[in-house]
């Protein structure tokens, strides 16, 4: 008699909600850590995203009975209170190198921008730029895991995954409320 694998199962909370700048989508774990944060309109993107991942596990999401702590911080992220999405807890997969990228991207402070190089360099990787950014662009946790902080080396906007108009909005909303924080070293984004 032929044996089969048996193929693991994860079981993720999904909440969908407003922003000023599109409906956000919000998969989480039984244990409110986030595995992903997108765009509607980018929902098949996510979906892929997730299936890379967790290659041969099952993974269904459902609608979230009620809203999750991380919700509620990146609400207050939108509605100006950048302080909490650096405590939201994040789980998820991807390869060794690509958990070091997006991991990485929580040290760059809100309000502050790095090149792809000198996000490679920082991450002692100085001639992996076009490996950070492979990676960074398939980053399945934005804003929490601030992909949008990092540009190209002229202080262009190039990719992201949620859209240009996204990132630059993201990141002057950031710089606009870094500018009256207490640190000077807080508002240090070039102008576009």
């Amino acid at each position: 008699m032929p044996t089969y694998p048996i193929m693991s199962a994860l079981n993720f909370e999904l909440e969908r909600f407003a922003t000023p700048i599109g409906q956000m989508l919000l998969v989480s774990d039984e244990q409110q850590q986030v595995r992903a944060v997108d765009w509607q309109d980018y929902e098949a993107r996510m979906l892929l995203l997730m299936r890379r991942q967790y290659k041969g596990i099952a993974v269904s999401l459902r609608d979230a009975a009620q809203p999750s702590p991380a919700r509620r911080i990146l609400e207050a992220y939108f509605a100006g209170d950048l302080s909490g999405v650096d405590r939201i807890q994040v789980a998820f997969g991807g390869t060794d190198f690509q958990r070091q990228v997006w991991l990485g991207l929580r040290g760059i402070p809100a309000g502050q921008v790095l090149s792809y190089g000198d996000f490679a360099q920082r991450l002692g990787r100085p001639s992996a730029s076009r490996a950070v950014g492979l990676a960074n662009g398939a980053n399945p946790i934005s804003i929490v895991l601030p992909c949008h902080r990092v540009i190209g080396s002229n202080a262009t906007l190039t990719g992201y995954g949620g859209g240009l108009q996204r990132k630059r909005w993201l990141l002057e909303h950031e710089t606009a409320l870094a500018a009256f924080s207490p640190d000077p070293q807080s508002a240090t984004l070039p102008g576009f």
